[in-house]
């Protein structure tokens, strides 16, 4: 079951919580872009000096998927933030595959293709009981 399934709120509106809670939380800087012939938004906001960056895919044009979307974000973006907030992990824990690197590209776009050569090359463990414990 999707979160928001049925949520009439607004595109507008959970962007404008969505910078209102980074705010909230320390963020110093925010933006936002819509990409629609791409299929596509983008949220930005630098946070502990890290610049954060969390692309939207929006593959229909289904007015009701992309309220859906948009409010699901909003709410990972809420819970990565409480979670650094309570000390349960940090900023970089919870955020590092949006950290944008120097080159404009999010660690995401630069270590998953990786990761997914290292699986598929046999590389890395299939199984988390593979994994020695070196205490």
């Amino acid at each position: 079951m999707k979160y928001a399934k049925r949520t009439q709120v607004p595109v507008s509106r959970s962007r404008s919580e969505i910078e209102q809670t980074v705010q909230r939380y320390g963020a110093d800087q925010f933006g936002s872009a819509f990409d629609n012939s791409g299929g596509r938004a983008m949220v930005q906001f630098r946070l502990a000096s890290w610049l954060v960056r969390f692309i939207l895919p929006l593959p229909h044009e289904d007015a009701q998927d992309q309220r859906q979307r948009w409010r699901a974000l909003a709410l990972v973006i809420k819970a990565k933030l409480e979670a650094v907030e309570s000390g349960i992990a940090t900023v970089e824990e919870e955020f590092l595959p949006h950290i944008v690197t120097p080159e404009g590209r999010t660690f995401a776009e630069w270590a998953v293709p990786q990761l997914r050569e290292m699986k598929k090359s046999g590389q890395l463990p299939a199984s988390i009981l593979s994994i020695e414990d070196k205490r």
